[in-house]
Formats: structure tokens, sequence, C-alpha cells
């Protein structure tokens, strides 16, 4: 697969990221069991055969199991922690952590992200985390703060960069200016059913200040590919009718996959959008990766543009 770098920064890994919120669900108890974790391992080892360079993780997803599945891979696969970017997110404490009064809510507190990131350290079995990302931005955010715990985690040898999800430019913009470190990575959702961050500035954002913008859902869900997994409440809203047809017409042209095409239509943006591709079944894993391959016109661009605005330009 293609390569591009991180950021401002060193980190040279895949076109197209993995990302491992979906490898282990624990939401149902039947996602616990040896089979699911198996079918796991079997996911990351289909993404790392097929090109796949840079795994993002987050610890809350499936209450920390991803990471440590993926951990185990890690260590079963000689030679593999070198040749890989691990991204971790921190930042979200579910209801009741640390006490039954407790809500579901964001945390950037400097103590929160310090012990967030040891956890996701043990559970990966590294000493190391490439990138580190604040996952939502938590209301009583105190810039100072986040850049202490930052400096106090790249200092310790712990976090080599760090970046944010799911920002407004605004906010970027306050924690940078408190942050000794460029943030290297933007995380957010985008794709053909989801616009925003074309209109908002997150794009202009990153491209003028050399920020990756990684793309989290950029099938919205499976809805843009061969159909929904597991839609977020946002997404149920979503139409992508008109979109799906303009697909399987350029699929039909390029002698590919919609969901090949849709990936496509984000690498063609000059931002240098990453799609995080979360599919746990090795041959669609395998066709993602087909999309660092193909080079869409601007026409086809547009064409697709229009199809997801619903409406022409002005």
């Amino acid at each position: 697969m293609k390569t591009m770098r991180l950021g401002r920064s060193e980190l040279e890994c895949s076109r197209l990221g993995f990302g491992c919120w979906r490898l282990v669900d624990r939401q149902s108890p039947e996602q616990a069991g040896p089979a699911v974790q198996e079918r796991a391992r079997a996911a990351v080892l289909a993404a790392y055969e097929a090109g796949y360079t840079l795994f993002d993780h987050a610890d809350i997803y499936g209450d920390g199991e991803p990471e440590r599945v993926f951990g185990q891979v890690l260590r079963q696969v000689p030679g593999m922690r070198e040749r890989v970017v691990i991204v971790t997110k921190c930042g979200i404490r579910r209801a009741g952590d640390p006490g039954p009064e407790a809500p579901y809510r964001y945390d950037f507190s400097a103590e929160h992200i310090i012990r967030s990131c040891e956890g996701s350290l043990r559970r990966l079995g590294i000493e190391m985390i490439d990138v580190l990302l604040l996952h939502r931005p938590d209301y009583l955010m105190d810039p100072a703060e986040v850049a202490a715990a930052f400096d106090h985690l790249k200092r310790t040898g712990k976090v080599r960069h760090f970046g944010v999800s799911n920002f407004r430019p605004s906010q970027l913009t306050a924690l940078q200016r408190a942050c000794s470190m460029p943030l290297i990575v933007h995380q957010v959702e985008i794709s053909l059913a989801n616009l925003t961050c074309l209109e908002d500035g997150t794009l202009d954002q990153c491209l003028e200040q050399q920020i990756t913008p990684m793309a989290w859902s950029p099938l919205a869900g499976g809805l843009l590919g061969q159909g929904a997994h597991r839609l977020l409440p946002a997404q149920q809203s979503y139409r992508v009718e008109s979109v799906l047809s303009v697909l399987d017409q350029l699929a039909a042209a390029h002698q590919t996959s919609r969901a090949v095409i849709a990936l496509a239509w984000l690498l063609r943006h000059p931002a240098g959008i990453q799609p995080l591709v979360g599919s746990t079944q090795p041959a669609r894993i395998a066709e993602a990766a087909r999309a660092a391959e193909i080079q869409l016109s601007r026409e086809e661009w547009y064409r697709l543009l229009e199809a997801a605005r619903g409406q022409r330009l002005p």
C-alpha cells in the first residue's frame, strides 16, 4: 500500500489506517469469548498482511479488549511493533466511574490523561504510544493543564506524538497555542454521508497547519458499502440513496466496489485524509486497501459531492 507521513512528524504509515473499534464489542456478553477474540486477531493479521501499518484504538473501545487483543498479536508476530504506528485515544469516561453518581462525561484532567495512557500501554504491552489523541472535547478543558500532561508523557517516554479527535477548529487552535509540540492528527467523521468537515473549516485548518485528518466511519457505518453494521444515533438519519447510484456507476467504470470508490473520494482531498477502515472481515479489509490505487478525476469527485449534497453547488 502507498504510504504517507503523519502531520509534521517523522512517522510514516499506510495511506489507509485500520480502526480497531469493532474488533471486540463488549456491549454483548457473547462478544467476550475466545471465538470472538480469535476473529479479532484474524482481522488484525489480515489488515497487517494487506499493508495497513497504522492501527487506531481508544481506551473506551470494548472496555480495552481490542487493545489487549492487538497486544497479543504484536507479541506473536516478529518485528510487527517496529513496522506499525499505534494510535489510541483517551478522555471519555463511562457512567459510574468512579462512583455510582458519576455521569457519562469527558475528562481532560492531567490525572485522567496520564492514567488512561498508562492503562493503554499495559493493555497493548508496549513501552510507547506513537500518537495519543483526545477523544471528544471536554467542555472543562484547560489547555495549559492538557499541555502539561502531554509534556509529562513525552518527557517520560510514554507517548511520541499527540493529536485530537472531534474538535472544532477553535478548540484545536486553543490547545495548540498551549502545547510545546505540534498536534499532528485530527480524527473526525468524514464521509459522503457527512460533509461537515468540508464546510466548517476543519479541513482548511488541517491543510494550513499540516495536520493529518483521519476519517472515522469513512463508509458511514457501512451505508456506503455493503450495508450498515451498527449505526451511531447521529448516523441513523443519513440518506445515501442518491450517492449509492453514482458510486455504483463509478465502481463499474473503475472495475471495483462502491466502498473502494467512497474511500478513494476521501483520499483525493489535498488535506491528505487518512480513512480508517473498520471492517473485521478479511476480504473487505483487503478490498478496501485498493482505494489507495485509484485516482478519481475532478469531475468524478464533484459528481459524488453533488450527489451527497442533494443539489448542485451554488
